[in-house]
């Protein structure tokens, strides 16, 4: 099967493959930005994973382990927000960034296709580990509501398994 070449600059992952194209219309892999195809990190990976993908850097093809370290320079949350975006995608979900509601994903409903329909949640992913804080829950679901989204909590343990928890505001 032939693989589609993007390129690695920078922190940006794109290419112009004819593939990439087919897989944007078909799957919402991707967005299209000008002549070419840009993929967010979670996307580039997946695809890397699934041997749809392979990523050049200066002419060289990156191995997986340093396509992973390379990203995980550059986002310090990259690997528990990719365990995230695969369970989701596997599930049929699109999944696309939120950085404008500083969130790690908006996510479309199966059959959705962003542009053309509204995302349903923006979510939120950490380790089972970590802590929040009331005032920063407060502001998740708040930015939630103001964007008339809901708001999902991905909760990833030691084990890679996610739990979901979903917030929605109620009107008494």
């Amino acid at each position: 099967m032939e693989k589609i070449n993007a390129q690695f600059v920078g922190n940006t992952i794109s290419t112009n493959s004819v593939l990439a194209y087919g897989l944007n219309e078909k799957s919402n892999f991707g967005e299209r930005i000008g002549e070419k195809i840009q993929y967010s990190l979670s996307e580039a990976f997946y695809l890397l994973e699934e041997g749809k993908l392979e990523i050049s850097n200066n002419k060289k093809n990156l191995s997986k382990s340093e396509v992973l370290e390379k990203f995980q320079k550059i986002d310090k949350k990259f690997f528990i927000k990719y365990v995230v975006f695969k369970d989701l995608r596997r599930k049929g979900y699109v999944l696309k960034t939120a950085l404008k509601f500083g969130a790690d994903f908006r996510i479309y409903e199966k059959g959705a296709k962003p542009g053309k329909a509204h995302s349903r949640w923006i979510l939120y992913s950490d380790q089972e580990t970590n802590k929040i804080k009331w005032q920063d829950f407060a502001a998740k679901t708040r930015i939630a509501n103001s964007t008339k989204k809901n708001l999902l909590i991905a909760i990833v343990d030691d084990e890679e398994k996610v739990t979901y928890y979903e917030i929605k505001w109620l009107k008494p």
